[in-house]
């Protein structure tokens, strides 16, 4: 028995008229097909390392969803229900066939979102499933997808071959010994997965946990770090050993992209209160905004690409955080302000050709006011495409439309999918694909751009500008090479 067909027309996403959808079918033919370059996302490396067969449905496609998380809460749906586990020991479903009937009950929320639509193409392109998810088909779709896991074809590593993924990175703590990443090197597989190295947890330095964050620093880096100028030495040293095992690029998640120049003596005092647990929300704040001046400065050196992320409260929820813990769908946007906040930065680096620095935000309405205009001037600025809450159909038609005419497309770092969920990625740049040849339709329909144009524009936007701005063809190194370098590393150990 099959409920209510699933289809996913061709034209989804095209405008309904006729001439920008002629021209956006013809410019998605171009792009549709092309190898998936992924340089920021959150997908575990361990994934890969182990190429283990992934257990069942839930654990695949709904445990690793923030976004599912958020959406059913929101109704009323517990989280208990969800599997969560509960800090307060308060019991939960561990059954994953019921977790996903629950799932399957309330899919109708997500109608209209991004989250049905990449989930409808998993469905669809890669479980072959032809009806809708609901109530009723719940149980014979989680049978069909948890059958289909068993087989070979579905195995990490074969299903990354099959995306067509041409580069995948995480992002990894600055204190991560990149074991997992050693051993995917190591296995003789040509799939090509970079660290990314994201020092956040270090530059905490009021965070209750940052004791425990420095002291892994100092075993990692093989140094006792007792003072700032030892903590330089080790953040530098770690920087050194990502980009030995493959990594071309830092990340920051930041609350506020504050920048600010401190004295040797001011960070020296400022990180001996951090050391004796005496630190303030004022102190942590100047020494962040330091911190990421420190940051530029070792990329303009060493050429890690510098990302920063800004403008999520994170954890919101203080009622599901105290239960359930981190990333629980309880981060909410927040205003941003750039052109203040990124003067220090930019003033000292903004126009060296040696830093590549991509600003992403939640907060659109920086977008034409303040992240074009830098973008559209200084060398070393690129934007980040639509983030988090923006990545949609109509937030990403949203941000072509706000920035391309002051900063143009070339001055965008590309797609890319930032998503934890590893079988969402082709789901994700096809629809990037599909939004951005229909904003590209738009203007060859109005004349703006012909379609010669529009069709190379397409294929930056998709492929070209996201291995520049990431130095992965300089950044990518041969499987001959990794397993090189992967041998000297363990060697010098």
């Amino acid at each position: 028995m099959t409920g209510e067909p699933l289809v996913q027309h061709e034209d989804r996403y095209f405008d309904a008229d006729p001439a920008t959808r002629r021209a956006a079918r013809t410019i998605y033919d171009d792009v549709r097909d092309l190898p998936l370059v992924c340089p920021h996302g959150h997908v575990e490396a361990e994934l890969l390392a182990s190429d283990a067969p992934f257990p069942e449905p839930t654990a695949l496609l709904i445990t690793p969803d923030h976004y599912i998380y958020r959406m059913m809460y929101s109704r009323g749906v517990p989280m208990e229900s969800l599997g969560i586990p509960a800090r307060d020991g308060t019991v939960v479903e561990t059954d994953p066939r019921r977790i996903w009937q629950t799932f399957g009950e309330n899919y109708y929320l997500f109608r209209g979102t991004p989250t049905a639509a990449w989930l409808d193409y998993e469905l669809f392109e890669l479980f072959g499933i032809r009806e809708k998810l609901g109530a009723e088909s719940a149980g014979r779709i989680y049978d069909r997808i948890r059958e289909t896991l068993s087989t070979p074809e579905y195995r990490p590593r074969a299903l990354f071959d099959r995306f067509n993924i041409e580069v995948l990175t995480t992002t990894d703590k600055a204190t991560d010994t990149l074991g997992q990443h050693r051993a995917i090197r190591s296995s003789g597989w040509g799939g090509v997965v970079n660290p990314c190295f994201r020092p956040d947890a270090v530059f905490r330095i009021a965070s209750p946990a940052w004791r425990t964050e420095i002291e892994e620093l100092s075993l990692a880096a093989g140094r006792d770090v007792a003072g700032y100028s030892g903590f330089i030495s080790a953040i530098e040293e770690r920087r050194t050993f990502f980009k030995s095992m493959g990594a071309t690029s830092s990340d920051h998640a930041i609350v506020e992209p504050f920048t600010q120049r401190l004295s040797d003596g001011r960070a020296e005092e400022i990180f001996q209160r951090a050391l004796r647990g005496q630190s303030t929300s004022v102190d942590q704040r100047a020494f962040e905004g330091h911190m990421l001046m420190e940051s530029a400065r070792m990329s303009a050196e060493d050429g890690l690409v510098m990302q920063i992320h800004s403008g999520s409260f994170r954890d919101h929820n203080t009622r599901v955080h105290e239960r359930f813990g981190a990333d629980r769908g309880g981060d909410i946007p927040m205003a941003t302000e750039f052109t203040r906040n990124l003067h220090a930065l930019l003033a000292a680096y903004g126009n060296d050709p040696r830093l590549t620095l991509v600003l992403f935000t939640l907060d659109e309405s920086a977008y034409s006011r303040e992240l074009a205009p830098l973008a559209g001037h200084y060398p070393a600025v690129r934007l980040g495409p639509a983030w988090w809450f923006n990545d949609s159909v109509e937030g990403m038609t949203r941000f072509r439309r706000s920035i391309t005419e002051t900063a143009g497309i070339y001055n965008t770092a590309g797609f890319n999918d930032d998503t934890r969920a590893f079988c969402s990625i082709p789901a994700r740049h096809d629809l990037s694909r599909r939004v951005d040849a229909n904003w590209l339709g738009g203007l060859v329909a109005r004349h703006t751009v012909d379609l010669a144009d529009a069709r190379s524009m397409a294929r930056a936007l998709a492929y070209d500008l996201a291995r520049e701005t990431y130095k992965l063809d300089s950044g990518s190194v041969s499987q001959r090479e990794r397993t090189a370098g992967v041998n000297r590393t363990e060697s010098a150990a």
